[in-house]
């Protein structure tokens, strides 16, 4: 009985997570410092170097089946909204050992076909700053640089993508 309320507790928290506005939102983001190296861009990205546009941060690893489930909605994103304003993040944290590996990401990357720029966290530093702790998650940060929205797991891919187009549509 005691370990059913755990995961009805855990079912509960989980989903509101996903609401804009829950405690986890709201604060500002984290910048991306400690991670490294970077893919598809010539330069590692700053949060003040993004100040004005709307940033989806995906927290995966390529190993994740659920995070593979989210690609095509995540690079759906990035194709639709970045010539509005919108700058998709990868931040590739490894769930296990051979996700370490450079050559590993980088070929998930290409096999992915993700165009948008992607980091390596094997330190955990930009997981940790986030206070993250599940593959994969979402969040959206506003263009003043805070946390507006978090989603966990796969699902809410039509609330998610509303979520952007309210940011996107609010003034810098």
């Amino acid at each position: 009985m005691r370990q059913l309320a755990g995961a009805l507790l855990m079912v509960a928290a989980l989903a509101l997570t996903a609401i804009p506005g829950s405690a986890l939102t709201g604060r500002p983001a984290p910048d991306f410092t400690g991670g490294g190296p970077w893919f598809n861009t010539d330069k590692p990205l700053t949060l003040a170097g993004l100040r004005g546009r709307v940033v989806v941060v995906d927290m995966w690893a390529a190993g994740c089946i659920n995070c593979i489930h989210t690609l095509p909605y995540v690079k759906h994103w990035d194709a639709a909204y970045r010539a509005q304003g919108l700058v998709v993040v990868g931040v590739h944290s490894p769930e296990f050992d051979h996700e370490r590996a450079v050559a590993y990401v980088k070929d998930a990357v290409a096999r992915e076909a993700i165009k948008y720029p992607v980091v390596m966290d094997n330190d955990f530093r930009i997981w940790k700053a986030y206070g993250n702790e599940y593959w994969p998650t979402l969040y959206l940060i506003d263009k003043r640089g805070n946390i507006r929205y978090t989603h966990i797991g796969e699902g809410a891919y039509d609330a998610t993508e509303q979520m952007i187009r309210t940011l996107l549509a609010e003034p810098g």
